[in-house]
């Protein structure tokens, strides 16, 4: 999941001075397609198109990240390369702030383990309080098979 989202993310195609001379759009808007047909391969189009950047937000957050809003629910199922160690992330619920930290370790078990302010939740998830506090999350999830 990460290699394909490495191939569509816009930065990735402005890293070089030959890079941004063949996509020749902006390195930092979703671009709507990519050409593969000469003479225009690797070439952007369709930047600012409606949508792009709302999908892409989606895919990263909710399908690469994990965090999955379930009806005042927030769900953890993160899907990371092996490699890392660790994210941080902040997410505003209505007036609220949650500092999230997602660890990944070798766990003896596969539970993903959610913890609020220092309490470990009975469940893979915290339930969206707006009570204008600032709440310390830490999410320990197992390092995926090699």
């Amino acid at each position: 999941a990460w290699a394909l989202f490495d191939m569509i993310n816009p930065i990735n195609h402005g890293n070089s001075e030959a890079a941004i001379a063949t996509y020749k759009v902006e390195p930092y808007v979703a671009a709507a397609d990519v050409y593969a047909v000469a003479p225009h391969v690797g070439r952007g189009g369709w930047t600012w198109y409606t949508g792009s950047a709302g999908w892409m937000y989606r895919l990263i957050l909710e399908s690469l990240l994990g965090l999955k809003l379930d009806d005042g629910k927030l769900r953890f199922a993160p899907c990371l390369p092996g490699k890392w160690e660790s994210f941080k992330l902040h997410y505003r619920y209505r007036e609220t702030m949650y500092h999230i930290s997602v660890v990944q370790t070798q766990a003896t078990d596969d539970r993903t383990r959610v913890s609020v302010d220092g309490i470990e939740q009975k469940e893979e998830y915290i339930p969206l309080l707006d009570d204008q506090q600032d709440h310390t999350v830490e999410v320990t999830v197992p390092r995926p098979a090699a």
